[in-house]
C-alpha cells in the first residue's frame, strides 16, 4: 500500500452494502489520489461487485475476507460476540492493527459504536464518544454532537463533546476559534436542566469560545460553528431535520405539478431549484465521526447512495490529514492543566 491514507471500508453493512459500497469506493479513489481503499466482506461478492463496476484489485484497492454480517437489527452485544470475523469487526480490527488509518461503515450504529470503543479503546481524558457530523446553516454549516450516541450525559461529558467539536471545526474547516453553544430551551441562565447549567458553569472559564445557551432555531441560523447537546435531544433534532426537509422538498413538487402553468413555472425556476437542491442535499452531508476513540471511524447512513457513502470516505479521509483523535487528546490535556491550575 501507498504513504498516504488507507481507509477500511466496511463493505458488506448498511441497508445496500456492495452496491452502494463498491461504485463509492472507486470515486474515492479518483478524488484522492494519496488514498488506499480495503473493501472488507464475502470476497466472492465484492469481486462480482467489480467486475460489475468494470474494477478490479489494484495497489490502491485492495479486498480483506470477512465471513459475517452484522445485520441492521442485531444486538450490539450479539454482534460484539458472536460475529468476531463480521465485515464491521474486521474492519475496526485494521484500524487497530495499523493496517488502515480509517473505518467506515453504514451498518447497525449501536453494534459500530460497541465495538469501535471495545477494539480501539477512549482516549485519555474522554469518558464516551460522540457522534458528531456538520449540518448546513444559513451562512455556512456547523458541527453538531452528541447525535445519539449517549443518551444520558453528565455536565463533565458535555464539556469532553465541547472539545472534541471544537478540534473537529478546527481541524476540518480551519476555524482557529470555533464558537460553541450549549443546546438549551432558551438563552437566559436560569434556563435548561442541571446538567446543562453545569455544563455552562465548566465551560465558561474554559480556554474554548464559549458563547452561552444556543436554542433550536441557532442550529440552522450559523451564529455557533459547534452545537453541543446529549444524545437523545441530538438525534432526535436530526431526524425532525430530516423529516422536515421532507416535507419541504413533497410540498415543493406537489405544487410545481399543480397544473399546466405551474409546470412551466417549474422549468423555468429549475436552475434555482437545482442550486437550492444541491444546498441542502443530506448527502452532501454524510459521514458522522465517532469522537473520542483512539482511532477514526465514521458512521454513514444505513440507506446512503454512492454519492452520500463517498462523502462519508472524504470525512474519513479529513479526519486522518488533520489528525483528529491526537488534536482532541491534545486539546483536552490542555483543558486539564488549565482547570488544575486554577
Amino acid at each position: 500500500m501507498g504513504a498516504g491514507v488507507t481507509v477500511a471500508l466496511d463493505a458488506m453493512g448498511g441497508d445496500i452494502g456492495p452496491d452502494t459500497v463498491v461504485p463509492a469506493a472507486l470515486a474515492a479513489l479518483r478524488e484522492h489520489q494519496d488514498l488506499d481503499i480495503i473493501l472488507v466482506g464475502d470476497e466472492v461478492v465484492l469481486e462480482k461487485s467489480l467486475v460489475r463496476h468494470k474494477a478490479a484489485i489494484s495497489e490502491r484497492l485492495h479486498i480483506r475476507h470477512a465471513s459475517q454480517v452484522v445485520e441492521m437489527d442485531d444486538l450490539p452485544s450479539h454482534a460484539m460476540r458472536n460475529k468476531k470475523d463480521s465485515s464491521m469487526r474486521v474492519a475496526i480490527n485494521l484500524v487497530k492493527q495499523g493496517d488502515a488509518s480509517a473505518c467506515v461503515s453504514a451498518g447497525n450504529t449501536g453494534a459500530l459504536m460497541a465495538t469501535a470503543r471495545f477494539v480501539l479503546k477512549m482516549l485519555p481524558g474522554i469518558d464516551r464518544p460522540a457522534i458528531c457530523t456538520a449540518l448546513p446553516t444559513m451562512t455556512d454549516h456547523t458541527w453538531m454532537l452528541d447525535l445519539g450516541a449517549n443518551v444520558d450525559v453528565d455536565a463533565e461529558h458535555l464539556l469532553q463533546f465541547a472539545v472534541m467539536g471544537s478540534v473537529i471545526a478546527h481541524a476540518v474547516d480551519g476555524n482557529e476559534s470555533p464558537r460553541i453553544g450549549l443546546l438549551n430551551i432558551g438563552e437566559e441562565e436560569i434556563k435548561g436542566n442541571d446538567q446543562v447549567r453545569k455544563a455552562a458553569q465548566l465551560l465558561s472559564p474554559s480556554h474554548l469560545n464559549y458563547g452561552g445557551y444556543a436554542e433550536g432555531d441557532d442550529i440552522y441560523k450559523g451564529g455557533f460553528d459547534v452545537i453541543v447537546c446529549d444524545g437523545f435531544v441530538g438525534n432526535v433534532s436530526l431526524k425532525t431535520t430530516e423529516g422536515v426537509a421532507k416535507m419541504i422538498a413533497q410540498f415543493i413538487r406537489e405544487e410545481f405539478s399543480r397544473n399546466i402553468l405551474t409546470k412551466a413555472a417549474a422549468l423555468v425556476t429549475m436552475p434555482v431549484l437545482r442550486a437550492f437542491r444541491r444546498r441542502i442535499d443530506p448527502r452532501r452531508y454524510n459521514g458522522a465521526s465517532l469522537l473520542g476513540l483512539r482511532g477514526i471511524v465514521v458512521k454513514s447512513h444505513g440507506s446512503a447512495d454512492a454519492l452520500a457513502f463517498a462523502n462519508a470516505i472524504k470525512v474519513a479521509v479529513l479526519a486522518v490529514r488533520e489528525s483528529v483523535p491526537e488534536r482532541i487528546s491534545s486539546q483536552l490535556q490542555t483543558y486539564l492543566e488549565q482547570r488544575q491550575a486554577i
